[in-house]
This record gives structure tokens, sequence and C-alpha cells, in this order.
């Protein structure tokens, strides 16, 4: 639950450029509407999801200003080597005390990329003491039990296009014939289903601080 303040920081950590788009893009645009501070730490270059690493991030920044972020932050590891060490900790950490977040959204720990799995294992322990630390899910999540849902029925448009923005990777799924667009959608209907809305983005809590009146 948001506290009751004007504005509040939100940040989304990815390892790779369009990570953060599937999880969790709907839901931070809508959070950049209502004028909160959106930002986004990218872990990886992505120069191994078949683009320059150049082009990756051209990509990332045109996805970025569909979403209304304030800023992306590059840590520009090399993809598909991210280390779980504590120089990637302390990144992060060096990220969220800059943004000074009331939200974080990472990366869920099932998951069979190994780049997913250690930006979550190191933001876990970057975001300790974040009052509010939800793990969002990929195509490549695994075994993911979700417990907080946003309704993104008018937001699912506004997913596509920050989707659509990274088009060098829009057919890279590795199931021919569909695209991330499918997926978004298929995993949208898939996890409304579960709170009686037609889309949804589904999101397990690591923490959620509550502010009763």
């Amino acid at each position: 639950m948001r506290p009751t303040v004007d504005k509040i920081n939100i940040l989304a950590i990815g390892a790779h450029p369009d990570d953060i788009e599937y999880g969790c893009a709907a839901t931070l645009s809508r959070f950049a509407e209502k004028g909160d501070n959106v930002y986004l730490h990218i872990l990886t270059d992505g120069r191994k999801g078949g683009a320059p690493a150049a082009r990756r991030k051209k990509e990332q920044e045109k996805s970025a200003a569909i979403m209304g972020v304030s800023e992306v932050f590059w840590s520009n590891y090399e993809d598909t080597k991210l280390p779980f060490h504590d120089t990637v900790i302390a990144d992060i950490q060096k990220v969220v005390d800059t943004v000074k977040p009331v939200f974080v959204f990472i990366h869920d720990a099932n998951d069979t990329h190994q780049d997913h799995r250690y930006a979550c294992d190191c933001a876990v322990s970057a975001t300790r003491f974040i009052p509010n630390v939800l793990f969002y899910e990929g195509p490549t999540t695994v075994h993911f039990g979700p417990n907080v849902f946003v309704n993104i029925y008018d937001r699912l448009n506004t997913k596509f296009r920050c989707l659509r923005a990274h088009r060098s990777q829009v057919m890279r799924t590795n199931i021919y014939n569909q695209s991330i667009l499918d997926l978004a959608k298929a995993t949208a209907i898939f996890r409304g289903e579960y709170c009686h809305q037609k889309y949804a983005e589904a999101f397990k809590s690591l923490r959620m601080m509550f502010l009763l009146p």
C-alpha cells in the first residue's frame, strides 16, 4: 500500500534491457502517470540478445520514455555473465541510495536464466532496508507464486508499446511464430484470471508495508 504522500520514488531493476517491460511496464507507467518518479537500473548491456549494446541501450531509452521513466541507470556488466558478487550488490546499493525508493521491483529468483537469478540475489541484499520489495515474472520465470496483482486493463497497450520499442527482441522468444507481445498478453490474461480482471501484472512480495490511518 502506497504511503500517504504526494509523490514517491519507484525503482525497477532488470538484468537486461526489456526484462522490466515484460514484468511490470504497465504498473510502472501507472505510477509515472500519477506523478511518481520512476527509475530503472539495467545491469548488463544486453549485447548477447542478437543486437549491439548501443542498439539495446537506445531501445531501452525509447521504452523508458514511453513508460514515463525519470532516469535509466546502467551498470554495463557482460550479458549472460552477470556475477553474483559484492560488486554488483554495491552497484545496486549506490542506485538505491541515490533514488531512495519506497517501492523496488526485481526479478524472481526462480528463473532459468542465470543473470536473472543473480540479479535477484544481489538486489535482495542491496534493498534490505527498503519497505516494499516485489518480485516480477518474465518469460523464463518458473514456479512463480504471486500474491499481489495490478489491474492493467487500461495499460496493456502501453506495455505493448514498451515491448515494441525493443524491436530487436520482439521475435526472440524461441517459440515459432510467437512474439514477445503474444507471450505478454497470454501472461496478462492468465494473471488477470486470478483476480477476476481481464488483464493483470502479478508480483510476489518480499516485503510490503501497510500504512493504516
